[in-house]
């Protein structure tokens, strides 16, 4: 690995471990954001296998969004569950059908959960989110519906 290289990945590195968890949620939406304009483009392109292997990687975001869910949160757990339950069907639909549209509308909904969840994470510091443990009382970070 070249040396820039190695200095940005050390700087990934830090920028995740010293994130808040909210700030990790928007970095997880960032990383979704990501891959799946990437197979938005690979499907236009008509790249089947490199749209796939986006679509996948967006798809294990997802996944570890809903993994992390804390349903004991109430409603807003409930309600991201059904949002990222909806995404992964999309996505679904867009690997079969082969239609980036599918994969746009994925990236829009997205976009407004991550809008959402940036105006909470440069919120004021100490003050956990709604449905949160306070960071004291959590064993690792957790986030508005986002279980330790």
């Amino acid at each position: 690995m070249n040396p820039y290289a190695q200095q940005s990945q050390a700087y990934k590195e830090s920028a995740i471990l010293t994130a808040s968890p909210e700030q990790l949620v928007v970095m997880l939406y960032d990383g979704a954001a990501r891959f799946l304009r990437q197979a938005e483009a690979a499907l236009q392109e008509q790249a089947w296998l490199h749209a796939g292997e986006r679509i996948t990687r967006g798809e294990a975001i997802i996944d570890e969004l809903i993994a992390t869910l804390n349903m004991d949160a109430g409603e807003i757990s409930e309600r991201l569950q059904g949002i990222y339950v909806f995404c992964k069907r999309c996505l679904i639909e867009a690997r079969i059908q082969r239609d980036p549209a599918q994969v746009g509308h994925v990236i829009r909904l997205l976009g407004e959960l991550r809008e959402a969840w940036a105006q909470v994470a440069s919120g004021p510091a100490g003050v956990p989110a709604p449905g949160t443990a306070p960071r004291a009382a959590a064993p690792r970070p957790v986030s508005p519906g986002i279980r330790a």
